[in-house]
């Protein structure tokens, strides 16, 4: 099977991976092997058919071509990152977690009348083998595109998604997760993180407006960030550099607030600097404790002279480290009540609680905060979450470094 899969990985796309997946799974006695995707919003799990570019439109109906997150096998595979065996009407069957690391990409479903943890492993293994088929091809495959879209994407949001690297990262040391809505009409918001030895960088982009100037906007602050960063250039420097960047490009017409943070893993020591954006949280031993302090220098773009400050703190193996814009904290129910910082952080708490996988806790925070406005968010909203677990680096395989630890919850935030 393995060599099979090896074999035909030069020039796959992705109409012929059912075909494929079927054929070299069948040889290890998995019979009926079906791939499926999670949407954007990760609602649904979609079925790869192979059919092209109008493989979406095969699975707008009900039935086994579409299957919801919420409340079924597949779905508790896919939010538990755990397999799953199901005694269909007709079939016995698993359903596994398609995983990159901490990405969740949809869910395998294969049958087989062996549930022993031998062959539980084995189509682990195959989910695993899959999933870096999958993502070989996706960034060049507009039927990828198309079925995991289930509506249309405006051209903003079409510059956001292009732009961001995956919404979840995990390798021993950290854990990362963002979450970004409205998924589909998506303009000014971004967010990025990238790693260089022992370091990771992170930065939360909110730039003014809400359309495609918007997202150009906040594109170039991506792109200046990412240029400075990759020169070695220090966080106060590379604040200086996209206020230029900006500045020369549009004036000053547009801005970003930004906050821009590195970690060392080796130690757990925060340097940020803060530009107009909202202060991120620590969250320790299952409550927040505080905002991290740093006095704030201009938007950048302008051009307003207020020189950036470096900031440093200290994390424990275990924190987390919560950045947001304000869409989350500003978002009003339809009678006018703001969903606010206490009702942001008691939800994370609440779900940290449970000991969830960091990127299901914020699938849960996403939907919570699109059902207090009954679905209709009036600005872009952006969470990333950084997990630090430690100086010494877990085992990638290890669920701990994809999960959040289970806490007591906490009434009360006294101490914020």
């Amino acid at each position: 099977m393995f060599n099979g899969f090896l074999d035909a990985s030069h020039g796959l796309s992705l109409e012929r991976l059912p075909a494929l997946v079927r054929d070299q799974a069948a040889h290890a006695g998995l019979h009926e092997a079906s791939i499926y995707l999670a949407d954007l919003q990760e609602d649904v799990l979609r079925l790869v058919t192979g059919h092209g570019l109008d493989a979406a439109d095969s699975v707008t109906g009900q039935g086994a071509h579409k299957l919801r997150i919420d409340g079924t096998p597949a779905g508790r595979a896919f939010t538990q990152l755990t397999p799953q065996h199901d005694q269909e009407a007709h079939a016995s069957c698993w359903w596994t977690p398609l995983l990159d690391g901490a990405e969740r990409v949809g869910v395998l479903r294969v049958e087989t009348d062996d549930t022993s943890e031998q062959t539980a492993r084995l189509v682990q293994r195959l989910a695993t083998l899959i999933t870096l088929l999958i993502l070989s091809v996706r960034s060049h495959s507009d039927a990828y595109s198309r079925l995991v879209r289930t509506r249309p994407m405006t051209v903003a949001a079409v510059l956001q998604w292009n732009l961001m690297p995956p919404r979840a990262f995990a390798n021993g040391r950290v854990t990362i997760s963002a979450a970004l809505e409205p998924a589909y009409e998506v303009g000014g918001d971004a967010y990025d993180y990238a790693l260089a030895d022992d370091m990771v960088h992170l930065g939360v982009f909110d730039a003014m407006g809400h359309d495609v100037a918007a997202g150009l906007t906040a594109n170039m602050a991506v792109a200046a960030c990412r240029n400075a960063r990759r020169q070695n250039t220090p966080l106060i420097e590379t604040g200086e550099f996209i206020e230029r960047t900006l500045v020369e490009q549009l004036g000053n017409d547009r801005y970003v607030t930004a906050a821009l943070l590195d970690l060392d893993t080796r130690t757990g020591e925060i340097t940020w600097t803060n530009h107009a954006h909202h202060s991120p949280v620590v969250v320790r031993d299952g409550t927040w404790t505080h905002l991290l302090p740093c006095p704030p220098s201009h938007p950048l773009g302008t051009g307003l002279g207020i020189g950036a400050t470096m900031c440093r703190e200290q994390l424990n193996p275990g924190d987390r480290l919560v950045l947001y814009t304000d869409g989350i904290t500003e978002a009003r129910s339809p009678a006018g009540e703001e969903f606010g910082l206490q009702r942001f952080m008691g939800f994370v708490l609440a779900h940290n609680a449970e000991g969830l996988p960091v990127p299901e806790t914020l699938r849960r925070l996403i939907h919570g905060v699109l059902d207090y406005q009954k679905g209709q968010l009036q600005d872009d909203a952006t969470v990333l979450f950084l997990e630090w677990h430690g100086p010494r680096p877990a085992s990638p395989e290890t669920p701990g470094a994809l999960r959040s630890p289970a806490h007591e919850p906490t009434p009360s935030h006294e101490t914020a």
